[in-house]
């Protein structure tokens, strides 16, 4: 009798978990981060795609009889000192905002890309020469360089968009330089070159797609720094001029009612805040999965 009601515990106790039980086991506190990051970006996105779905008032309307109310039913983020609704002037700011963070990633990714990539793979004289100027431009806090090319070009959206991709091609260069260097001397590639493949062969179908994992990461994060850039290039006037302010210059407009409607910079600065935050959640999880370390493991 013993041994039958020890084998049946035995028999309960190796009785294998459902699916949905193990989910909810290796559900984790990055987990819930995760989610929330992937819900604030994607509501973030729906405002800059379709900002007059979300925004209650248009962002021009002037309410006169409602000048720097405090946040209330009406008005969520309260308005400002020309009577307009801060919440529908940060959801149609945003598509700007987004537009410098993802557009400048997407053209310095691509530029410093293409030069590391040339610079590593090339090697040699050429890779001295890249890599030196390189340097030179990485001696330049990124910020200053963009500050620097703003300011010589003028204020638009395609001279800020510029300033701050020029600004991230060294960081993206240096660190697919490094990537290239390492994968072309790994063994499946120097094999591939043994059996008489061609070097722009090898490149294309070996070195480039196992080299890419770190300059995704980097271009995911990298928005985030793109938009804090491209605020501050607004919050100091070199941003785009339009009716339509983005966060950053929707920040410089509130600083002088700071003391009186504390308001007008706050939730911008949240907005920027938030979707940076988010963006870096995203991307540090993005590198735990495409870490080759952890993949082997």
């Amino acid at each position: 009798m013993r041994e039958a009601l020890s084998a049946e515990a035995v028999w309960v106790d190796s009785k294998p978990e459902a699916p949905i039980v193990r989910k909810i086991r290796r559900f984790t506190v990055g987990d819930i981060f995760l989610y929330v990051a992937g819900l604030v970006i994607f509501f973030i996105v729906v405002c800059a795609a379709i900002p007059s779905w979300i925004a209650p008032y248009a962002p021009t309307e002037m309410l006169t009889d409602s000048i720097l109310q405090a946040p209330n039913i009406m008005h969520l983020f309260g308005t400002d000192y020309f009577g307009r609704d801060i919440f529908s002037v940060v959801v149609h700011g945003s598509r700007d905002s987004l537009f410098i963070g993802f557009a400048s990633v997407l053209v310095g990714g691509l530029i410093g890309g293409t030069i590391g990539a040339v610079s590593g793979y090339a090697g040699g004289w050429v890779d001295t020469v890249i890599m030196r100027i390189n340097d030179i431009l990485m001696t330049i806090p990124g910020i200053l360089l963009a500050l620097a090319i703003a300011g010589a070009l003028g204020p638009s959206l395609f001279n800020i968009v510029l300033a701050v991709a020029i600004s991230a091609i060294p960081g993206y260069a240096r660190v697919m330089r490094a990537q290239i260097m390492s994968i072309k001397n790994r063994t499946f590639v120097k094999a591939s070159t043994s059996i008489g493949s061609s070097p722009v062969r090898v490149f294309w179908n070996h070195v480039l797609p196992n080299s890419l994992s770190p300059l995704l990461v980097m271009a995911t994060i990298g928005i985030g720094t793109s938009i804090l850039t491209g605020s501050g290039l607004s919050f100091l006037g070199l941003g785009v001029l339009r009716e339509i302010p983005d966060w950053g210059t929707l920040l410089s407009q509130g600083r002088g009612y700071l003391t009186v409607a504390w308001w007008i910079c706050t939730f911008p600065g949240l907005a920027i805040t938030v979707f940076v935050l988010s963006v870096n959640i995203i991307g540090d999880r993005l590198r735990d999965h495409l870490d080759p370390k952890k993949l082997t493991q």
